[in-house]
């Protein structure tokens, strides 16, 4: 089918076109089958671009869901046949998806351990191509060739048949997804020869835990580049011939074809959360008179031009590889939830309006996101560092959900809370923000939300989470009960994760009350910095251990500090004790500097046999057992602790093996074995971390640090948020020089291991010198300050 489009698109696609050669050389250092084995939802959707509603990829076992509702599902490299490429991939949000056939037809996708009884077919990998914006393979079963890229919110296939009476394109819409759960509700029908419309509407397991009353409503407007022979309608309990409409739980159509030998037949489908008169629209927008191949060129330049504002230059191959797969995975995890009109998805299938967007305000999209749980040791820095628009949108996401609901929700999922974690880390996430100089929001509004998820109780949902900040105001900690039977209870009484809370709140409470002074609210600042120390309640003296109390204010008995799950959320007491990034002086002081420094020391020696995690069991919760896991988030800050404690070398040394080890670059063991990369976060830590760029509060002191680690690369040249160029190039590197000799900043010594973030956001040239052996007095004058 010849297609015409108007000069603007024309115009458009040259342009992106003419600067494929030049980005070329970033997209081949992304290797998207990374980390495929036990992955979550979102995880492998090679054919989106960065922040895409439309994330297309295969699937290998996605109308399995999963029985906890967050458990690995999708696409896993173990398992060898496809059974269909699924549109929509968000945290606790999945479907619509379409699989080409040939033969009888067959309208369900069939068992992996036997792809005859259904419409999936086997695949050989050798066969498979995965590229950022593009994933093409051939379906061994039917001789077809599938291929899959998309704009922001519309998705692209292209399908190369055999020739052959009984070719099909399935449209399966009516069936769970991935971390969906049930289908309430589907529709599908064509509007005339090559256009059809539908729905479907989903019951998430998590929606039904934190917004009983919520449901996901996904709409779709998608035209075929041919007209089918004939159509038939499939529903949970029915097929029927000839007819060109289904609803119900199962609904969907198979388009049947006669087709040639290497026929394409391309399907472009627009998305939305909010109506099938948006989807429409956002089809228009964005693909109208748009080819498959010109979208394909469309999505890499995006994506090359996205990856290029860090360019790195070094020989090593695999370290770009692992550096430029998290910075993917990065840009890909959280999704756009908003119309090209400003429609969003509000709670209980409605439709709300962002404001318009008026001169230089570049307004902002609305999101769905995972929890933002251990998001500030990874994610929100590189926003803040080259990204600012996508954290301007995750803050203002947050402040709608606020204006519309009353409350923040860690998790959204079109408007929805879907906790996941029972606390909420947004307000921290939004004072770092404000402290770090990304405000366009509404200030006053960000400040009353912020201080009323650390300190509000009455009539507090369940999705806002923070059940128990009645008892940390009141106690000044969590309160431990017992509760066997359930993992998660909490009430305004404590929790059975009070260990964990208790840290956690005084940690939120801290950047609260540096947000209240920067804004001169010092009566607030004084009771939330008082709330900051609660973290001292539970640290014994005795074993020098963070240990829960009861509200009696004696510590738990029959203590096991290696025991996850009693007092702290997925993990333990050795894990959680480090846990004070507001005042790391105030915990090195109450440890013990040398006790401090020799104990987590030798917790690093010892994990670094189990590979700074779980080993390699393949499982999320695989290293919650041991004493470092950095495959989940409450370690993540933990060997850059050093920096605090006189010891920078011991951070330079730690921070590097845990780049080269736990993150690989194989399918199976790509950010650890039990990998939990929660939307991003690990593979933004290991951006962050190749960069010797780090914060431990998370940007949330009044005046925010940077610490510095060892820069990974050569040279590297970061685009920042603000316009300016930093350069970071590193003298003397290689495998062996692990240590900072000296640095410099724009011909200035560094003496310290630290700058003020405002100083470096200015740009320039940052130098370090490396050697073989630890320079023990460079950086060590001075700490990184505790207390502000």
């Amino acid at each position: 089918m010849k297609v015409q489009f108007g000069s603007g698109i024309a115009l458009l696609v040259m342009l992106l076109t003419s600067g494929v050669s030049k980005g070329q050389s970033l997209l081949k250092y992304v290797d998207p089958d990374i980390g495929t084995a036990h992955s979550r939802w979102f995880f492998y959707t090679p054919a989106a671009v960065p922040y895409g509603m439309a994330k297309l990829a295969p699937s290998t076992n996605g109308h399995y869901g999963n029985p906890s509702g967050w458990e690995a599902v999708g696409y896993d490299t173990r398992q060898n046949s496809i059974e269909g490429f699924v549109h929509f991939h968000e945290w606790q949000i999945g479907g619509v998806s379409y699989m080409p056939t040939t033969g009888i037809i067959k309208t369900r996708p069939g068992d992996l351990e036997g792809p005859e009884t259904g419409y999936r077919s086997k695949f050989d990998r050798k066969n498979q191509v995965a590229e950022p914006g593009y994933y093409k393979v051939l379906l061994d079963n039917y001789n077809i060739t599938a291929e899959l890229t998309a704009t922001r919110r519309v998705g692209f296939q292209r399908y190369t048949f055999p020739e052959n009476d009984q070719s099909h394109i399935i449209l399966d819409i009516g069936n769970k997804q991935g971390e969906s759960d049930i289908v309430t509700d589907a529709s599908i029908k064509m509007l005339d020869d090559t256009h059809f419309e539908g729905y479907v509407i989903t019951y998430p397991k998590y929606v039904k835990i934190y917004d009983p009353k919520g449901k996901i409503a996904m709409y779709f407007y998608g035209e075929v580049s041919k007209k089918p022979t004939s159509v038939t309608a499939f529903t949970a309990d029915d097929l029927t011939n000839n007819k060109d409409s289904s609803t119900g739980k199962g609904a969907g159509l198979v388009l049947n074809y006669q087709t040639m030998d290497k026929e394409k037949v391309e399907v472009k489908t627009g998305l939305s959360y909010t109506s099938m008169t948006n989807a429409k629209q956002n089809f228009m927008a964005e693909a109208s008179g748009l080819s498959f191949e010109q979208a394909k060129v469309q999505a890499q330049n995006t994506w090359q031009q996205q990856l290029g504002k860090i360019r790195v230059e070094d020989g090593d191959e695999p370290d770009k590889i692992k550096f430029y797969t998290g910075l993917f995975h990065a840009l890909l995890g959280r999704g756009i939830a908003s119309d090209v009109n400003g429609a969003y998805p509000k709670h209980g299938v409605k439709t709300g309006q962002l404001p318009v967007r008026k001169g230089k305000n570049p307004g902002f999209e609305f999101m769905n996101t995972d929890a933002i749980w251990g998001g500030f040791w990874n994610i929100t820095q590189l926003w803040a560092l080259a990204y600012p628009e996508w954290y301007g949108s995750f803050v203002n996401t947050q402040l709608q959900i606020y204006k519309d609901k009353g409350w923040f929700g860690d998790g959204i999922a079109n408007s929805e809370y879907v906790s996941g974690v029972g606390t909420n880390f947004v307000g921290l996430a939004i004072a770092g923000a404000y402290q770090a100089g990304i405000r366009n929001c509404d200030a006053d509004l960000a400040y009353k939300a912020v201080r009323a998820n650390e300190l509000n109780y009455k009539n507090r949902p369940v999705g806002a989470g923070k059940l128990d900040t009645k008892a940390f105001a009141d106690y000044g900690y969590v309160p431990f009960f017992d509760q066997k039977g359930q993992d998660f209870v909490t009430d305004s009484t404590g929790s059975n994760f009070a260990g964990s809370h208790t840290l956690e709140y005084s940690y939120s409470a801290f950047a609260a009350a540096q947000m209240a002074k920067a804004m001169g609210k010092i009566q607030d600042y004084d009771k939330l910095i008082k709330l900051s120390n609660g973290w001292r309640q539970l640290f014994n003296p005795e074993n020098k251990l963070m240990q829960p109390k009861r509200a009696n204010g004696s510590f738990i008995e029959k203590f096991d500090p290696y025991q996850p799950w009693r007092g702290f959320q997925e993990g333990n007491s050795v894990q959680y004790t480090f846990y004070v990034p507001q005042n790391p002086a105030g915990l090195i002081d109450a440890i013990g500097k040398d006790r401090f420094n020799s104990r987590l020391d030798s917790i690093f020696t010892v994990s670094e046999k189990l590979g700074f995690g779980g080993g390699k069991t393949i499982d999320a919760f695989a290293g919650i057992h041991s004493i470092y896991n950095h495959g989940n988030q409450p370690n993540l800050h933990t060997s850059w602790l050093f920096n605090f404690s006189g010891k920078p070398w011991l951070t330079q040394k730690w921070t590097r093996l845990i780049g080269s080890e736990f993150y690989g670059t194989e399918p199976i063991h790509g950010y650890g074995y039990g990998q939990d990369e929660d939307q991003g976060q690990l593979g933004s830590w290991y951006v962050m971390n190749a960069l010797g760029l780090f914060d431990v509060k998370g940007f949330t002191d009044l005046r925010p640090v940077i610490e510095l680690g060892i820069p990974l690369f050569d040279k590297v040249t970061i685009a920042l948020g603000n316009g300016k160029t930093l350069v970071i190039e590193t003298k003397n590197n290689s495998k062996n020089n692990v240590y900072i000799q000296s640095a410099r900043f724009n011909g200035a010594a560094l003496d310290n291991c630290w700058l003020y973030r405002d100083k470096l956001m200015k740009g320039g040239t940052l130098t370090f010198v490396m050697g073989e052996k630890p320079n023990t007095s460079w950086g060590t004058k001075t700490p990184p300050p505790s207390v502000q």
